[in-house]
């Protein structure tokens, strides 16, 4: 027995490929709805952790040492970070900050948003919540600030900008 509703389909003009086409649309909408969803939940995770880590933070003057990214098991952490971590997080390379807080020497996790900015082998405050941490300022002086990298359009309209204003001094001076 044929069914109705695909012979009504096929009889109302619709070919097989174009049946198909709209199912496989239908499915990538659901899912970037899904992702969608899934995202935002994250994020909201995300953001309550990161509210967490700053409640309990507190200031520290450090003198940083070296600063690497290194995988976690390498990087001289206490045995307990190492176990509580996922194994598919211990290969994973981590912004690695070492460090002297106070007399002792101590490795450090950097958040990876400030690792760029931790300077090396100068004495900086930060904000650290156990191992972590969390933000930077400068002790004395502030922190160098790397320049910001331009993508290629804008380094392209710099340098028409540039040309432009070299032709325009050209036709004064000739003037």
């Amino acid at each position: 027995m044929i069914n109705p509703f695909y012979t009504a389909v096929l009889a109302g003009g619709m070919k097989p490929w174009q049946i198909i086409l709209l199912v496989v649309t239908v499915l990538l909408v659901g899912g970037v709805i899904a992702l969608a969803i899934y995202g935002r939940k994250l994020q909201k995770k995300s953001e309550e952790s990161q509210a967490q880590l700053r409640e309990g933070a507190q200031n520290y003057s450090i003198l940083v040492i070296d600063k690497k990214r290194m995988p976690l098991k390498d990087a001289g952490l206490p045995q307990v970070v190492v176990d509580q971590t996922p194994k598919y997080m211990r290969r994973a390379k981590v912004p690695v900050v070492k460090a002297k807080v106070g007399p002792k020497v101590m490795s450090l996790i950097a958040d990876e948003k400030i690792y760029d900015l931790v300077p090396v082998k100068k004495e900086v405050k930060v904000l650290m919540n156990g191992i972590y941490i969390i933000d930077v300022k400068g002790a004395r002086g502030g922190l160098d600030q790397k320049p910001e990298k331009k993508g290629f359009l804008a380094r392209l309209r710099e340098k028409a900008v540039k040309l432009e204003k070299e032709t325009k001094t050209e036709k004064t001076k000739k003037k």
